[in-house]
Formats: C-alpha cells, sequence, structure tokens
C-alpha cells in the first residue's frame, strides 16, 4: 500500500488556525474522504516548536497522510469525486502553488502501541534526500540499519517509521525527497526533551550526516487527525 504524504500550506490571507480547522472540518470531511479508493486518511496539524529543521523553513502548516493500494492511485485521480470536489475545493484554503507530495512505502521501525482515534501524541515527520554520492540503494539499505539503529534510541520515543520514495518517482530524474521519517512522542515537552537531549543532538545528527544532506533536511512537528482509520475501510 502506498503511504502518500500531501504537505500544504495556507492561501494568502488565511492564518495558520483558520487553515487547519479548514482543512480538518470541512475538506477532509466533505471532499476528500469521499474519494472511494482512499483507505485511511490522517490530516497532521503542525504544532510550532522550536527546534524544526529547515531553512529557510516550510511555510506548510499541515500534513495529509493518505493510504491508497498502488494499482488505485491513478483511478483516485479521475474520479469525480477528486476532480469535481477536492481538487476544486483546494483553493478555497491552500497555496497549491506550494504544495509537496511524497510517495512513500513505508516501514515500521519501532511499532509502539496499537493506534487508535483519539490519541493525543505528537509526532516529528522529516523529510530527507541523500547526501551526494550516495546511492539510492545504499541510502535505503543504511536507513533501515545503521541509522534506524541509532534514531529507535531516542529518548521518549514511542513509535518510528521510515518510509522511502516509491521507485517512479525517479523515472524521470531525481527525486525531491528519498525518504519521510516520522517519530511519536507523549506530548510536546517529551518532543522538545528529545530533540534537546545530548543523544539526539550528537549521535542522531552525527548518525543522519552520514547518509543525508544536511541541506535538504525538513521537519514539522504536528498532531494527527484520523479522518478515515487507523482501520482501514
Amino acid at each position: 500500500m502506498i503511504h502518500q504524504f500531501i504537505l500544504a500550506a495556507p492561501k494568502p490571507g488565511m492564518t495558520a488556525q483558520e487553515f487547519q480547522d479548514y482543512w480538518v472540518n470541512v475538506h477532509a470531511v466533505q471532499y476528500a474522504s469521499k474519494i472511494p479508493q482512499i483507505r485511511k486518511y490522517m490530516v497532521d496539524t503542525v504544532v510550532d516548536i522550536e527546534g524544526n529543521l529547515g531553512s529557510p523553513a516550510l511555510p506548510h502548516q499541515g500534513i495529509a497522510e493518505i493510504w491508497l493500494n498502488p494499482e488505485e492511485q491513478v483511478a483516485s485521480l479521475q474520479t469525480d469525486e477528486f476532480l469535481n470536489g477536492a481538487r476544486l475545493d483546494e483553493p478555497n484554503w491552500a497555496a497549491f502553488w506550494l504544495t509537496i507530495v511524497v510517495d512513500t512505502n513505508a516501514h515500521e521501525i519501532v511499532p509502539g502501541p496499537p493506534l487508535a482515534k483519539g490519541q493525543d501524541w505528537v509526532k516529528l515527520t522529516l523529510l530527507l534526500k541523500r547526501r551526494p554520492g550516495l546511492e539510492l540503494e545504499e541510502y535505503r539499505k543504511q536507513s533501515l540499519s545503521s541509522y534506524a539503529d541509532v534514531v529507535k534510541e531516542t529518548p521518549g520515543l514511542r513509535r518510528y517509521l521510515h518510509a522511502h520514495t516509491v521507485d517512479g518517482a525517479y523515472t524521470f530524474g531525481e527525486a525531491s525527497f528519498d525518504s519521510v521519517e516520522q517519530l511519536w512522542f507523549d506530548d510536546v515537552d517529551a518532543l522538545r526533551a528529545a530533540l534537546a537531549s545530548p543523544y539526539f543532538t550528537e549521535k542522531v545528527k552525527a548518525a543522519r550526516e552520514e547518509i543525508v544532506d544536511p541541506k535538504y533536511v525538513f521537519s514539522l512537528a504536528v498532531k494527527e487527525n484520523w479522518i478515515i482509520g487507523p482501520e482501514a475501510r
């Protein structure tokens, strides 16, 4: 199953709170969730914390996470629910020219407790690009082995996912990002403590620099809003 990440930013004149409220309560419920091929669907709303990575910082204030079968992806973009619903509604709330889409195959490193609606976790989502000179297959291998072995020991970590960009994104050249990484914590304080810990600032950073280009590391701290799921429909 494809695990798709869609990062979106508010349209000009709309506040972050207005943008998030519209996305979660209007667009997601009335439009996007109607697309029949979508099996699971979540909207992550950004939590403003110190320590987000990336310069300049990403303007995005939310991430849609969508799960669907690869053979149904093209069909989902041809449905009336998408063409005359979700797509037409997008300019009402999003700066669509800033949207980032990354299709991935996800690998669960630390399973954590069972997923459920209403969990008040906070997670850190990172977009990563491999360092120059490192082959894609080697990057994928190390991201799930030596690198993951370091990251999974982060203090307070509850769940850990590393998702590789699908092969199709490289058909006509390099993909913008090679993977998406997600780390879950109990709350904002636990996330802040982890990011400030010597283990994260020294060991995790050093392990990341072995395989990742530091110029292309972007992170967003978010809270989850399940629209469809966590069980697939």
